[in-house]
């Protein structure tokens, strides 16, 4: 089985970026975040011509928005709101092996680390906070995929030093992604398969003019497995070359593949 997940930036906007991935890759599941767009727009008779026939939503206008799109049966889990503001950040299913597939949106956090001058800041920890104490909960194997918006390690960002003042390469929030993944032991398949001080980026800003030449990438979209799911885990993918089709998302898809 290959499950994908792909920060789309719009998904009506780049829908053909994404029936050229599927075409190409064909994954089992698609997970999407920022997809923007309310779900009576969803622009779902694109996936059901590919065969991807079981689609789950959690839509919003304008913003946010998350959706998991699987040609394999589904069953829908969950919409947990770690935000506390009923913003459409997080959708969960269970696959077919009872596996749970969590896709969450984890809040950028504004421009300044500090949540005393910035509330989205307090929001993004506060939002991580709430996941943990999920996490500790979890009885079952669980995925957990999607765009964190924090690259944790040295080796996740162009520059560890001067991005260590910049939101999402921030101690504080570096800090509270590793206890996130010490709640519940998570594997983190990108590093899994990928070890650092190996670059690994999924993520490069608009801002620059050639973004493969300034190569300034984060990688702040994450795989996670529990420790059953992470075992049967056998390879995990970074499809750069998409940051360069018509009209990118500034993400790329991620994907891993399992032996179920």
């Amino acid at each position: 089985m290959k499950i994908v997940s792909w920060n789309i930036n719009s998904v009506r906007f780049r829908i053909e970026i994404v029936e050229q991935f599927l075409r190409e890759h064909e994954p089992d599941v698609l997970c999407l975040q920022e997809t923007k767009v309310i779900d009576a727009d969803f622009p779902a008779d694109a996936f059901r011509r590919l065969g991807y026939k079981h689609i789950i939503l959690h839509g919003q206008r304008m913003h946010h928005g998350v959706a998991i799109i699987s040609r394999v049966p589904v069953v829908e889990d969950d919409r947990l709101d770690w935000q506390a503001n009923k913003e459409a950040r997080h959708v969960g299913i269970r696959l077919p092996n009872g596996v749970r597939l969590e896709n969450v949106y984890v809040p950028a956090g504004g421009d300044v680390p500090d949540r005393t001058v910035n509330p989205k800041f307090g929001q993004k920890l506060d939002f991580i906070d709430r996941m943990i104490r999920w996490s500790e909960g979890l009885e079952c194997p669980t995925l957990l995929v999607g765009d964190f918006n924090i690259a944790p390690l040295e080796a996740d960002v162009w520059s560890h030093k001067q991005l260590l003042d910049v939101v999402s390469h921030t101690p504080i929030e570096v800090d509270a992604l590793s206890r996130l993944q010490s709640s519940n032991s998570w594997v983190d398949l990108g590093r899994h398969f990928r070890p650092a001080p190996e670059r690994l980026f999924t993520w490069w800003s608009y801002r620059a003019k050639d973004w493969a030449a300034s190569d300034r990438g984060r990688r702040l979209d994450h795989m996670w497995g529990t420790a059953e799911v992470a075992a049967r885990a056998t390879a995990h993918h970074i499809f750069e070359d998409c940051r360069s089709w018509l009209k990118p998302s500034d993400h790329i898809p991620i994907m891993t593949e399992f032996d179920w």
